[in-house]
């Protein structure tokens, strides 16, 4: 913790003390040996002391330090190594192996803590007059690169972190709207709505370290987007800093006002300014909250009955389906059995074979209902007549409150493997319905074929998230084992031949993890020629000198900015 702000450990997922563990497990070590040939009971090699790091000195010039000061005070500016290296990274598996290998190039030479926005704009003033670089930080969860300082970049570079300004400012109880300060952490944003019996309904698995800044600049989306929506959805008003000016967006319900300025900073990763608050729909705690679990016998069958579900009257809180890959890999992470617990669980497969289901294909769905008793029992009907109908079976409760009690505690799972010698991460994309199946076919072979041409055993599974009227998105985890020297040299090939995949087969480059450097080189391939130049004009009429978080989104190809080359291979990544 700085200066009152709390950050997530610096060389891995969350905070000192929690961490994923086996020992409960009986059926993890074996799944793991037997799917990607990995001993997790092997001795495992620990993080390094953070003595042991390398970290560039801060080329903070005297100059800068004293106009900054004056800004925020010389408490609120940190030149200390282990905050400056906290605020270099975000948590990829690229970002924590270079973390833990001392690989590191560009360090930013100083933190900044802002106490308001008028503070903000008097930093973005004064950076942009040094030609220095800002960079914002909210939570430091993001993966996609977003928040890294280019590697040669010879500018001071300053990291903005607005954990102090995390209140929730003002709430509309009419409207249903509340303005909130960009910084606040999901459990505190929820906990301070909480208390007025409002909820903002944004969970993404990130919700414990990430912010609403954050969550707007890569444009989140949450566990239960399929009734609260995405936070493109969610949020309504905005309070932007940019250099020279404040932009601001009153909190309206619909405008017909040209081009949608809101959407021109959903996603903007700080290229358009600093997002120091915003205004967002909240909703009354709902009276009733239920996850129930139900199986489906193969991931075909659970994918259509996904999509009848998103088109039906049914008003669902979350609509999951997860592959048999990611199936087989959930069960392996379940506690021992025990008792009534045990012999029902027995009773439930027993029940599947007569019926003739292989229980190697068997796929689990997670689909949630809340509102007053009326509405969850009318829409928990109109589900299981779907469910039914598509071969399925009502579980019930016991899974899904396991999963919602276990649903943000995932990513510790990395580190776990990280330390046992494999890299493991996620690509998510999105679809329409008609696609989602040869997608999902040609994404697993693709990945498969690109770990066996670099000699890596690996795994890849796949859930089935997010639901619109037209399709959903597609979320895949893989890992390889591998902790050798070239190993992101091996993941990236693994990583590029998922990306290009979603894009060949119909998706999207992301669906709400955002751009940053990872995904930069295939916004071309995504959005055209033309909308690639067009993002590229409007971050030049903003930010001219490239002061705000350059490198992000898209590659300029000016002197100094990573260029992508034509077999997606970036070079400075490559480098490093």
């Amino acid at each position: 913790m700085t200066n009152g702000v709390k950050h997530m450990k610096w060389w891995g997922w969350g905070v000192e003390g929690i961490a994923f563990h086996h020992e409960d497990k009986p059926r993890f070590a074996p799944f793991v040996l037997d799917k990607v040939g990995l001993d997790v009971n092997a001795p495992t090699e620990k993080p390094p002391a953070f003595e042991e790091i390398n970290v560039p000195a801060s080329q903070l010039t005297d100059d800068i330090r004293a106009t900054l000061t004056e800004i925020v005070g010389e408490k609120y500016l940190v030149t200390d190594d282990m905050d400056r290296v906290v605020h270099t990274f975000g948590k990829s598996v690229r970002d924590l192996i270079r973390m833990r290998r001392s690989q590191l190039q560009r360090v930013p030479d100083a933190v900044l803590y802002p106490a308001n926005e008028a503070e903000v704009q008097a930093i973005v003033d004064a950076i942009v007059a040094a030609d220095a670089v800002l960079i914002p930080f909210g939570g430091g969860s993001n993966i996609v690169g977003a928040l890294e300082p280019r590697a040669r970049e010879e500018r001071v570079v300053l990291s903005l972190d607005l954990g102090r300004m995390n209140q929730v400012l003002e709430i509309d109880d009419e409207a249903g709207l509340a303005r909130i300060q960009a910084g606040a952490l999901g459990p505190a944003l929820e906990e301070q709505l909480n208390r007025r019996g409002w909820t903002m309904g944004h969970f993404p698995d990130s919700f414990t370290h990430s912010t609403l800044g954050g969550w707007i600049a890569t444009r989140s989306s949450g566990m239960q987007s399929d009734v609260y929506g995405d936070i493109a959805d969610i949020t309504r008003g905005l309070r932007v800093v940019q250099p020279g000016r404040t932009l601001v967006l009153r909190p309206l319900p619909s405008t017909s006002t040209g081009p949608s300025v809101r959407e021109m900073i959903l996603g903007s990763e700080g290229r358009l300014g600093v997002i120091t608050e915003a205004t967002v729909n909240i909703h009354r705690l709902p009276e009733e909250r239920v996850i129930l679990a139900y199986f489906f016998p193969d991931w075909p069958t659970g994918l259509k009955a996904m999509a009848a579900v998103s088109k039906s009257e049914a008003d669902v809180l979350v609509a999951r389906c997860s592959d048999d890959r990611e199936t087989a890999f959930s069960f392996s992470t379940q506690k021992k059995q025990k008792g009534l617990k045990k012999v029902v669980t027995e009773g439930v497969f027993k029940v599947l074979e007569r019926r003739g289901w292989d229980l190697d294909t068997l796929c689990m769905s997670f689909i949630g209902f809340e509102g007053s008793k009326e509405h969850v029992k009318r829409q928990k009907e109109i589900v299981k007549k779907i469910v039914v109908a598509h071969g399925g079976m009502l579980i019930g409760k016991g899974p899904g409150a396991l999963y919602d009690q276990k649903k943000f505690d995932t990513p510790y799972l990395r580190d776990f493997l990280l330390d046992r010698g494999a890299a493991a991460d996620v690509s998510e994309t999105s679809a329409p319905y008609s696609k989602l199946q040869t997608l999902y076919d040609n994404t697993i072979a693709a990945a498969e074929k690109a770990m066996a041409e670099v000699d890596c055993r690996g795994y890849i599974m796949c859930h089935l998230s997010h639901n619109y009227h037209s399709g959903a998105c597609l979320y895949f985890t893989f890992a390889i084992a591998d902790m050798s020297e070239d190993v992101l040299v091996k993941y990236d090939h693994v990583k590029r031949a998922i990306q290009q995949s979603f894009i060949e087969n119909g998706g999207t480059l992301s669906h709400h993890h955002g751009v940053g450097r990872e995904h930069a080189p295939w916004m071309v391939q995504d959005i055209s020629q033309a909308g690639s130049d067009m993002i590229k004009d409007l971050f030049a009429a903003v930010d001219p000198k490239d002061n705000l978080n350059p490198g992000v989104i898209v590659h300029t190809g000016r002197p100094g900015i990573t260029v992508i080359s034509a077999d997606h291979t970036d070079p400075e990544e490559l480098a490093r």
